[in-house]
C-alpha cells in the first residue's frame, strides 16, 4: 500500500480514469431502456439508459441526433452505439451516444449478429491492428467460392487480364444454405495446408440479405481470422457488410474488384518498369557525368599538383647542385693535402725498408750457405742413398751385391758393394 507522501491529487486520478476508460472501451453496442431524456435548444440529447441491475448517464451531440429518424421517448428499448467517457470535472461516467436503434426494429437475426460481432470485438478479431497487407506480386493465389456460381469466372477472368501468369487454386464451397459455413470453415482449412499460397479470396457473387448469412456466421469469421495468409473478402454485395469483411485483411465490393485488388495490372507494372529503368538510366547517366566531371577536376588538381611539385624538386636539385662542387672541392681538399704529404714520406720509407729487406736477405744466405749440406760435399764428403732415397749411415746396410748411390759435390754416382 503506498504511504500519504505518494497520494495522488483529484485531478490526477480523473485524468487516469479518463484516460483508462476512453482508450480501453472501442465503440460499443449496448441495449436498455431511455429514462430522463432531455432535448436541449442546442439540439443535444441527454438520457439515462437502463435495466434491472444498472443504470448510465448519456449524452448524444447535435452532430449524432440530426441522424435521428424519429426523437427519443422515455420508455423506449434501445440499441446504443457508442464509446464511454469520463467527465473529469466530476469524475463522472458518460456514455456518447452516435447511433440509436429501437429495440423494435431490431430483428433476431440482427440481434444475433450483433452478439457474434461483440464477441468477435472482445476477442480482437476486428482489430485494424491485426490486418495483413497483400502481397503486391501475388503468384499463388487460392479462391473460396462456389465452383457453379460467377464468382469464380469474374476471378480467372481479371486475372487472365490483369497478371496472366498467376496461378489459381478454386476450393469448392457451398456459399448460401444451412451447410454453406460447414464448407466454407472446410474450404479455409485446406487453403491452409497449401503450399505456398500468397493470398486468399473469399466470397461470392451478389445476392439477397438472407443469401448472405454464411458470411455472418462466428465459424467462418473465426476461419478466415485464422487463414494463415491474407483474406480478401469478395462478398459481391455493395449496400450490407458482414462480419465476414470487417475480420478479413481487405474487403472487395466484388469478386472482380478482389482480383483487382489481389494481382497488379502488367501494364501499369510495365509502364512502371519502363519509368524505372528511364529514371535509371538518367540516374545512371548523371552519375557517370557527374563522376567525369570530378575525375576531370581531380586530373586537372593532379597535373597542377605534379607539376608544382616537379618545379619545387628541381628547384632544390638546382641549389643542392650549388651547393654541391663548393662542397666537394672542401671535402676533397684535405684528404688531397693528406695524399701529398703521405706522397712525400712514401719513397723514403721504401728506400729504408728495401736496404733493410736487402741486409737481411745477406746475413740469411750465408746463414743457409754455411748450413748447406752442398757445402758439405764441396769439401770432399759424400751421400750413400739406397735405391728408394733413403741415407745409409752403418756398414750393415751395405749388403755384397747391393747397389747404392753417392752424392757428391757435382752429382750422383752408381756404386755396387762387392764384399763387405
Amino acid at each position: 500500500m503506498s504511504s500519504t507522501d505518494e497520494a495522488w491529487s483529484v485531478a490526477r486520478l480523473a485524468r487516469v480514469l479518463k484516460r483508462r476508460v476512453e482508450d480501453d472501451f472501442p465503440a460499443t453496442w449496448v441495449k436498455g431502456e431511455l429514462v430522463g431524456v432531455k432535448r436541449y435548444p442546442s439540439g443535444h440529447w441527454y438520457f439515462s439508459l437502463r435495466d434491472d441491475l444498472a443504470k448510465v448517464d448519456c449524452t448524444m451531440w447535435k452532430s449524432a441526433a440530426s441522424r435521428l429518424k424519429v426523437p427519443l421517448e422515455e420508455g423506449t428499448e434501445v440499441f446504443l452505439l457508442g464509446q464511454p467517457n469520463l467527465w473529469e470535472e466530476r469524475t463522472s461516467l458518460r456514455f456518447n451516444v452516435v447511433q440509436v436503434i429501437p429495440a423494435a426494429a431490431v430483428g433476431a437475426s440482427a440481434q444475433a449478429i450483433e452478439r457474434i460481432k461483440q464477441t468477435l470485438l472482445a476477442d480482437g478479431l476486428l482489430d485494424p491492428a491485426r490486418k495483413r497487407p497483400i502481397p503486391p506480386f501475388a503468384s499463388r493465389i487460392a479462391v473460396v467460392t462456389s465452383t457453379a456460381g460467377a464468382a469464380v469466372r469474374d476471378i480467372i477472368t481479371v486475372a487472365n487480364r490483369r497478371w496472366p501468369g498467376v496461378e489459381l487454386f478454386v476450393v469448392n464451397a457451398a456459399v448460401q444454405g444451412t451447410q454453406a459455413p460447414a464448407e466454407i470453415v472446410t474450404a479455409l482449412a485446406m487453403v491452409a495446408r497449401l503450399q505456398a499460397i500468397d493470398c486468399c479470396i473469399v466470397g461470392r457473387g451478389g445476392g439477397g440479405k438472407d443469401d448472405l448469412a454464411a458470411f455472418n456466421d462466428e465459424a467462418v469469421c473465426r476461419a478466415i481470422a485464422a487463414c494463415p495468409v491474407p483474406v480478401i473478402s469478395a462478398v459481391g454485395h455493395e449496400v450490407d457488410v458482414t462480419l465476414a469483411d470487417l475480420v478479413a485483411d481487405v474487403r472487395a465490393a466484388t469478386p472482380s474488384q478482389a482480383a483487382e485488388f489481389a494481382l497488379p495490372d502488367r501494364r501499369d507494372v510495365e509502364q512502371r518498369v519502363t519509368m524505372l529503368g528511364t529514371s535509371l538510366i538518367g540516374a545512371a547517366a548523371s552519375l557517370v557525368n557527374l563522376r567525369q566531371e570530378r575525375l576531370g577536376r581531380t586530373r586537372e588538381r593532379l597535373g597542377t599538383a605534379l607539376l608544382e611539385r616537379l618545379r619545387r624538386a628541381e628547384r632544390r636539385v638546382l641549389g643542392v647542385q650549388g651547393r654541391l662542387a663548393p662542397a666537394l672541392t672542401r671535402r676533397v681538399a684535405q684528404p688531397q693535402r693528406q695524399l701529398a704529404r703521405l706522397e712525400g714520406r712514401l719513397a723514403p720509407a721504401i728506400q729504408r725498408r728495401l736496404a733493410r729487406t736487402r741486409g737481411d736477405l745477406g746475413r740469411l744466405a750465408g746463414m743457409l750457405d754455411a748450413l748447406s749440406p752442398l757445402g758439405v760435399l764441396g769439401r770432399g764428403y759424400a751421400i750413400p742413398r739406397d735405391a728408394e732415397g733413403r741415407v745409409l749411415r752403418r756398414t750393415a746396410e751395405f749388403a755384397p751385391g747391393s747397389t747404392f748411390t753417392l752424392t757428391v759435390a757435382d752429382g750422383i754416382v752408381p756404386v755396387r758393394v762387392e764384399k763387405s
